[in-house]
């Protein structure tokens, strides 16, 4: 019961910053635990940061101390700063509850994500 979408994504050199963020609905942002998930190409779904109402932090190793993940209650929305990016962080970038639940707009399990391209 809700969705999230997502925005932020573009193209961008090794070594530079991007910013996404996740709006949703007032049913997903109330569950406890929030994240950012990517595929890459020919991968699997990955979880690579999640908060929690407490302000908890996890990072997957491929991405601590590069990314930070935040979010402001006010406006329901998460954010996921990524610094230092590399070529390996290219992928579809991804929001949902951990464990994930169904946030299409549509109805569909995940949403549309959004690219990130990291590229020279």
């Amino acid at each position: 019961q809700g969705h999230v979408v997502e925005s932020g994504g573009g193209l961008v050199q090794p070594g530079g910053s991007l910013r996404l963020s996740c709006a949703a609905s007032a049913y997903i942002f109330s569950i406890n635990a929030l994240g950012w998930y990517r595929q890459a190409p020919g991968k699997q779904r990955e979880l690579v940061a999640r908060i929690t109402h407490g302000g908890t932090t996890v990072y997957a190793d491929s991405v601590k101390g590069r990314f930070t993940i935040s979010r402001d209650n006010a406006k329901r929305t998460v954010y996921l700063q990524m610094n230092s990016l590399k070529a390996e962080d290219t992928a579809v970038y991804y929001c949902n509850t951990d464990p994930p639940r169904r946030v299409g707009v549509r109805g569909d399990d995940w949403g549309q994500g959004t690219q990130v391209t990291v590229s020279s």
